[in-house]
């Protein structure tokens, strides 16, 4: 598999592939030894129903930032809906634990601003593995500083509290993706090039809303 991450059979998107392979495997391992054990443990621990309103919690929060980035993509309508969802969690769904929006037929507009620069049209860059954080490219990870900032989580005034919340996020988030994870380790010869397509892929089908023109066809060798 190494073999192929140089030389002519390099994936022209992927140019970094040897450092993303190792960066990786420095996440996978913490992933394995840390993060999905205490994944598990609150899968077990925590009633479903419970889970679900964390899930529904942090996804509210998120509305905000949708909004902006949909504003700044002149998406009115998605801007709309997106505030509008955050209004009617935050006050009739005790502040987003339960998602009455989507019971009422408001569609969920998840917007960051990685992918405002790509509607922009700042091209994606190479991809790019980051510590922690997982899969990237130049642009998400340009645009990830502006993310965090616009995490409403940055509104909570203790920081303790603010610890507590964003650690309660990231298990919440994790354990939401184990059944992912499995298929992946079970199907997947290399989950490396699987998780890299599937990143790309599915960066490219947000920008475009589901709609992406389709790539053009390389030239053959000569």
């Amino acid at each position: 598999m190494s073999g192929c991450a140089t030389g002519p059979q390099a994936n022209p998107r992927d140019p970094l592939e040897p450092m993303n392979r190792q960066i990786f495997g420095f996440n996978d391992v913490l992933d394995n030894a840390v993060v999905k054990p205490v994944a598990k443990a609150y899968t077990k621990v925590v009633p479903s129903l419970v889970r679900q309103g964390v899930t529904n919690f942090f996804s509210n929060l998120g509305e905000v930032w949708s909004t902006a980035n949909n504003v700044l993509q002149f998406k009115g309508r998605e801007a709309a809906e997106s505030w509008m969802r955050f209004t009617i969690n935050s006050v009739f769904g005790l502040g987003g634990v339960f998602d009455l929006a989507t019971d009422m037929g408001l569609e969920r507009h998840k917007e960051d601003f990685g992918q405002t620069l790509g509607v922009w049209g700042v091209a994606s860059g190479p991809y790019l593995v980051l510590p922690l954080f997982g899969p990237s490219t130049f642009r998400d990870t340009a645009a990830l500083p502006i993310d965090m900032q616009g995490n409403m989580l940055n509104a909570v005034p203790h920081s303790g509290d603010r610890d507590r919340l964003t650690g309660l996020n990231l298990v919440d988030s994790r354990a939401n993706l184990l059944r992912a994870t499995a298929v992946l380790e079970d199907a997947a010869l290399d989950k490396y090039t699987f998780t890299r397509d599937f990143y790309l892929q599915l960066r490219r089908s947000e920008i475009y809303d589901g709609n992406p023109p389709d790539l053009p066809v390389p030239d053959a060798p000569k």
